[in-house]
């Protein structure tokens, strides 16, 4: 069984930085392009960022050179360090698995969902 099981949200003030956390396990790890989405209320669920199993990285444009996201094969853990955080990055965040990454950032679509780590960017 895949889980992915997200940490590290929390509240920041507006410019701050978090770094978030996800542990995976029930899948051989270079298996699966990894990455982020994030959901809330008003805009539903939006893709963050894309990391193929080669390493390859992609972002959606709402969060470029501003987030970076990165794999460790050797611990089986996916990162988000998200830096100058806005109020409109308040989301919940879910680390996902088995990612259809091509194209835009609108149509990329993910098999595996974590439970997802509550972010809030106060002004």
């Amino acid at each position: 069984e895949v889980q992915l099981v997200e940490s590290g949200g929390g509240l920041v003030q507006a410019g701050g930085s978090l770094r978030l956390s996800c542990a995976t396990s029930g899948f051989t790890f270079n298996e699966y392009a990894v990455g982020w989405f994030r959901q809330t209320p008003t805009k539903g669920r939006e893709a963050v960022s894309c990391i193929e199993r080669n390493g390859g990285t992609y972002y959606a444009d709402f969060v470029k050179g501003r987030f970076t996201a990165f794999r460790d094969s050797a611990k089986n853990m996916v990162y988000l360090e998200m830096k100058d955080l806005k109020t409109e990055d308040t989301a919940d965040y879910h680390c996902v698995a088995d990612i259809g990454c091509a194209g835009r950032s609108s149509d990329w679509y993910a098999h595996y969902w974590g439970q997802g780590t509550q972010v809030t960017v106060s002004s």
